[in-house]
């Protein structure tokens, strides 16, 4: 694939960007697309993997730290070296199943809370790569929902907006000292 990132995906013990959490008004800004992708967007996604892997994620979206450009980075298998992660510059779903499934999430934004969240199986998504290049994948189980949920960052939603069940919801983000406040809650699609 080559939309895949060479990278050292070694776990560094000081972040180098800050994630914000759920509550801050950065989270919900809507992210302007990337007219260029030049090495300023490369430096800021080799932070971005580095932020993520330091914070044991799989996803990081530029506006969780606090940049408002339409950048995600992704690596659904960060144990193994030889799977390289991914970069996605404004990236678009093009195309989704109708086939739904229900899944846990977690968000490096809402430490200690996962929940349910349904969303569509199979997305094909377009984007350009690192270099710039325009690139199509067709995306399903993990890799997905990981695309879905850091795509929803760029629009200003967090997973905790598309959680069904308030009970749970409200004792998660209690448990882990969250206000129920800072979820906006979405209709569903």
């Amino acid at each position: 694939m080559s939309s895949e990132v060479l990278f050292d995906k070694r776990k560094l013990k000081v972040s180098p960007l800050d994630i914000h959490l759920l509550g801050d008004r950065v989270l919900r800004q809507t992210a302007k697309r990337i007219t260029k992708v030049d090495e300023e967007i490369r430096t800021l996604a080799r932070q971005m993997l580095q932020t993520m892997y330091a914070a044991d994620g799989i996803g990081l979206a530029a506006p969780q730290v606090a940049i408002a450009k339409q950048l995600i980075v992704i690596d659904v298998d960060p144990e193994e070296a030889s799977n390289p992660p991914m970069v996605l510059v404004n990236p678009i779903i093009r195309n989704h199943s109708r086939d739904l499934s229900l899944g846990q999430e977690g968000c490096l934004s809402i430490p200690g809370v996962y929940l349910d969240v349904q969303r569509p199986e199979l997305i094909e998504v377009a984007y350009k790569d690192d270099q710039g290049r325009p690139q199509r994948l067709v995306a399903t189980d993990l890799l997905s929902r990981v695309i879905q949920h850091e795509m929803d960052h760029l629009a200003g939603v967090m997973f905790v907006d598309r959680v069904e069940n308030s009970l749970l919801l409200n004792q998660a983000l209690t448990k882990q000292g969250f206000a129920k406040r800072a979820v906006k809650p979405i209709a569903k699609t």
